[in-house]
């Protein structure tokens, strides 16, 4: 098990060397003091890192334990808080909300280091915790920029995990296509950040201004710079040419969605320039959103579980309503 030196974590095992270690951190607690409408108790779990040592992942619940489960996971650079009005609107409809920090971002454990993270290992962290740490089943994605490049990766290479699907401003880039300018422009911005402003980052993607305690809350897992490696380097993890390391598995992802038969709600925003484009081909190319009528959620920007968080809570929790599970013959 890790012993926690300071905020930066060591094995305990005494054979393996200090070159063995992925350097990482973990956020102070004390960070994530009165967070505003979001006092769900943190829980944990331990996944591989990838290098022979664990990393602890955070997640919170909400909602009866015996709901039917909807799995919430987030995007760059925010954390499950973003989904705190969306949980109280699942949890009321006697579902089981549980949303998960990403490896790098909110409670979870962060790898100091931008070459700790790659695609490829972001999309086994968020497997090992949802399988088979909490071995979850019968699944609802909602996944929301990169909560839908790891989670429509999970859907198409666990199909049998899930009973439907909500992508709200997401996509499954290849590299085969352009990006449009407004997503280089972000890239560029984070990239050349000498000290990336989370809460500002998060404030661009809104179209409805944050309080001074949401601000606080979407920087709460930052204390420092070298608590940014995951913001940081998640841009340049997005698949922008054909030959990216992760072309070939998204690939393989979208001809495993071209099978996809089970519902599959495309619930965008109507103000988002980096994803709006995916809108369209998720409704065209996935058979389990053919001939059914897709939300837009208006007034919203990218993240759009911040600015109508209730209306899109409202939306999933009617999609589910209205596409029982089939039964299993």
């Amino acid at each position: 098990m890790p012993v926690v030196i300071g905020t930066r974590l060591a094995t305990s095992i005494a054979h393996l060397r200090e070159d063995d270690w992925m350097d990482t951190l973990r956020t102070p607690e004390d960070r994530f003091a009165q967070l505003p409408g979001f006092d769900h108790v943190p829980r944990y779990g331990q996944v591989p890192d990838g290098e022979g040592g664990e990393l602890r992942m955070a997640y919170v619940e909400a909602g009866p334990a015996d709901g039917p489960v909807v799995l919430l996971l987030h995007g760059e650079p925010t954390w499950s808080f973003l989904y705190r009005d969306v949980m109280a609107v699942l949890a009321d409809a006697g579902l089981r909300a549980v949303a998960v920090d990403l490896v790098g971002f909110g409670r979870s454990d962060k790898p100091a280091a931008m070459a700790d993270h790659s695609y490829a290992r972001h999309v086994e962290w968020v497997r090992a915790l949802v399988f088979d740490v909490l071995d979850l089943r019968d699944v609802t994605l909602v996944g929301q920029d990169w909560g839908g490049l790891v989670g429509l990766r999970l859907v198409a290479e666990n199909p049998d995990r899930f009973a439907r699907v909500v992508a709200a401003n997401t996509g499954l880039p290849t590299g085969d296509q352009p990006m449009p300018e407004v997503w280089w422009q972000f890239r560029r911005a984070v990239e050349n950040a000498e000290d990336l402003d989370i809460a500002r980052l998060v404030t661009s993607g809104c179209a409805v201004a944050l309080t001074e305690g949401e601000r606080a809350a979407y920087d709460a897992p930052f204390p420092d710079d070298s608590f940014k490696a995951g913001p940081r380097v998640m841009p340049t993890l997005v698949p922008t040419a054909p030959d990216d390391p992760a072309s070939e598995a998204n690939r393989a992802a979208w001809a495993a969605l071209g099978r996809w038969e089970k519902p599959f709600l495309v619930a965008f925003s109507d103000g988002d320039p980096i994803t709006g484009g995916m809108r369209s081909i998720l409704c065209r190319a996935i058979p389990g959103a053919q001939d059914r009528e897709h939300p837009v959620i208006e007034g919203a920007g990218h993240f759009l579980q911040q600015d109508a968080g209730e209306r899109l809570g409202r939306v999933i929790a009617g999609f589910i309503e209205q596409t029982p599970p089939q039964e299993k013959v």
